[in-house]
């Protein structure tokens, strides 16, 4: 079946979109394959509004089948994702020098029981209680951008212990129930024996997940740096370099929490900064540090960074304690580490965008290598969308 597109960009004899989309899916075996990914990509860039398979079919063929098509190229063509984005990922690094690995989290609101991985959790975006499937990305970021190119989704056991939900949702035998934490690191590990550059540091907020210490104590085995939000609520007790230097002064005698610390402990000389606010004027930012031990675990890390450097935003209008930071790059100085935590926050911005104009909540289907096959496509458009603007952006200058 010929494919009769009528967007601007194919019909004009531009190649650009055509090559990216041969690079990223040219290990396709068939050509139909190859052909649809394009179509899926182009529709991703030009439907406006809800990116429902039969909307993208419309907005870039007139084919009277092209639904049914990409339908079952999404949701039924067991085509491996991975290769597609380990090449999403050299695509990017060749053209932008990574500053980290950071990592998002996003909740699904569906309303039946059928999509893969869906369950009931507490959504603290929501508030509420909400019927959900649970994904986590990891971005490559860059100067002035986030670029989403890896994703898991989190299945709970009654997912995977239950043949006959695998079976409907095509779950592969080697998929296991795996915790948040593990997910986190599995896509870390992954991007690191991919990547041909040196690792950067892991920026992501564990501060909603319970294992957040267990994952802090691997992440420095392997040798990561990194930068993680964690709970308020997380065990840490003080700590001081092997030389002496940096005492932290503890709001308590053995042990608290890292709210504590980042409320009450600092260094001798607390650090203060001016960073822009959400409206973009510069705002006095007050940082408390201290230096800090994990309690639980510590013999398992002998060897391994073990002394942390915690600590928490105070700014003069809000009421109550911020997010709490806890990093093993003990040297580096805090604008560095700051610049970090803003890297963070750009993650919620891309997802937004994601959501908005990329389709990341409009996938209907329900199998597990159709979410993981909309993931890729949906993160190839958005990194084409991007080269797109900067290209403009560099005409226009």
């Amino acid at each position: 079946m010929t494919t009769r597109t009528r967007t601007r960009a194919l019909a004009a004899g531009d190649t650009a979109l055509a090559d990216f989309a041969e690079r990223l899916f040219g290990h396709l075996p068939r050509a139909d394959q190859r052909r649809w990914a394009r179509v899926y990509l182009q529709g991703l860039l030009t439907t406006p509004g809800k990116k429902s398979v039969r909307r993208l079919a419309a907005s870039v063929t007139e084919s009277p089948t092209a639904s049914q098509s990409l339908q079952q190229f999404i949701n039924a063509s067991p085509w491996d994702w991975n290769p597609a984005r380990t090449e999403l990922l050299r695509w990017v690094e060749e053209r932008h020098p990574v500053r980290a690995w950071a990592i998002g989290q996003v909740c699904f609101p569906k309303r039946g029981e059928h999509s893969v991985g869906v369950h009931r959790r507490f959504d603290p975006v929501a508030g509420r209680i909400v019927n959900c499937q649970l994904g986590f990305c990891l971005f490559l970021s860059l100067d002035g951008m986030n670029v989403p190119v890896d994703w898991r989704l989190a299945l709970p056991e009654a997912w995977v212990a239950d043949p006959v939900l695998r079976r409907r949702a095509r779950i592969s035998p080697e998929v296991v129930h795996q915790a948040p934490e593990a997910l986190v690191l599995e896509l870390v590990d992954s991007i690191a024996a991919r990547t041909s550059s040196a690792h950067p540091p892991v920026v992501a907020d564990l501060s909603r997940l319970g294992g957040a210490a267990a994952l802090i104590g691997v992440l420095s085995r392997r040798g990561y740096d990194f930068l993680v939000s964690v709970p308020p609520a997380l065990a840490v007790r003080a700590a001081a370099l092997a030389h002496g230097g940096d005492r932290a002064r503890t709001p308590g005698r053995d042990g608290t929490t890292a709210g504590d610390f980042a409320r009450l402990g600092n260094t001798s000389h607390p650090y203060s900064t001016p960073l822009a606010g959400p409206d973009a004027r510069p705002q006095r930012q007050r940082i408390h540090s201290a230096l800090v031990r994990l309690p639980e675990g510590e013999a398992a890390v002998r060897g391994a960074q073990q002394i942390y450097r915690l600590f928490g935003e105070r700014r003069p209008d809000r009421r109550g304690g911020g997010p709490v930071w806890l990093t093993n790059m003990n040297r580096h100085r805090m604008d560095d580490l700051l610049h970090l935590v803003r890297r963070s926050a750009r993650t919620s911005a891309v997802l937004g965008s994601l959501a908005d104009e990329f389709g990341l909540l409009d996938f209907e289907g329900r199998s597990f290598p159709g979410w993981h096959h909309h993931m890729t496509l949906m993160s190839a458009a958005y990194a084409y969308a991007v080269r797109e603007r900067e290209e403009r952006g560099r005409r226009s200058a």
